[in-house]
């Protein structure tokens, strides 16, 4: 296999870190149904599983999102972001404003979600046993 069938772009295709030190790429990302289909394919690695994914942002989040088994990074590659970390009436809320090559950590059980100006792009590192999503 040459290089060149190795390459694939985060942004379309995700990729799955698991157990013993594996990185499984995924199929093409299409959408919130995916995040199905990714669930039944790595199940089995439980809490140490992670999502290493690329969005690209040109609008506030419309959904808060909340893992619970374990922490979420969230590195901006491209333009400004402000992560969003508790909700309102749930305790304290914490804004951060995170530039290209900076990151912030999404601690487990906390919800949060991102306000943005024009665009943004971000790399996840996700512990997505259990995600939950509500509407914001």
């Amino acid at each position: 296999m040459s290089n060149e069938d190795e390459k694939r772009a985060l942004a379309r295709y995700p990729v799955h870190l698991g157990l013993g030190g594996t990185a499984v790429p995924q199929p093409e990302f299409n959408g919130v149904q995916w995040y199905a289909g990714y669930g039944e394919r790595h199940d089995g690695d439980g809490v140490d599983g992670r999502l290493l994914s690329m969005h690209t942002f040109s609008e506030p989040w419309a959904m808060w999102e909340m893992h619970p088994v374990g922490a979420e990074v969230v590195i901006v590659t491209a333009g400004e972001m402000t992560l969003i970390q508790g909700r309102d009436g749930e305790g304290e809320q914490t804004r951060v404003r995170l530039g290209v090559g900076e990151y912030a950590v999404n601690p487990p059980g906390v919800w949060h979600t991102a306000d943005v100006e024009s665009s943004a792009t971000a790399v996840f590192i996700t512990a997505g046993e259990g995600t939950l999503n509500e509407p914001r």
